[in-house]
């Protein structure tokens, strides 16, 4: 069985890989849901206050929402930075490429949760932020910024 089929099948039990998995140098190549990542709905995630909280820390080109941050890189470009392995990589866990990032794992199961998401709120602790499509939608989003 190929790494896509295993994270396809995982993802149909409703199941999801450990950060770790398919990490191949600063990226995740294999997609983590069979169904490809919507941009629209990835843009929609990255706007979010109550959800995504992108803009918290990241500005972009996302108007309509005021007072975007300035402590991380701004997300205008993204898609011409970074390949949809090293945005997916960052997504899930930006602290397997800097250990003393700020930004949260957003994709993690929870026997690594306890760990790696020290940082995020006691409701978020023990599950993901973002599911596995969620985070397929983000970066579907992402690389579209060129």
């Amino acid at each position: 069985m190929t790494l896509r089929a295993a994270i396809a099948l995982c993802a149909a039990l409703g199941l999801t890989p450990a950060a770790g998995q398919g990490v191949v140098d600063d990226g995740m190549p294999a997609a983590l849901t069979a169904t490809p990542g919507d941009a629209t709905r990835g843009r929609a995630i990255v706007a979010q206050r109550q959800q995504g909280l992108c803009l918290l820390c990241h500005s972009g080109p996302i108007p309509e929402e005021r007072f975007q941050g300035n402590l991380a890189p701004p997300l205008d470009g993204a898609g011409s930075r970074w390949t949809a392995a090293q945005l997916r990589l960052r997504v899930v866990d930006s602290r397997r490429l800097n250990p003393a990032s700020l930004m949260p794992s957003f994709h993690v199961l929870p026997d690594a949760a306890t760990e790696r998401q020290q940082r995020v709120g006691a409701a978020w602790r023990g599950r993901p932020v973002l599911d596995a499509q969620q985070v397929e939608d983000v970066v579907a989003y992402l690389q579209t910024l060129k």
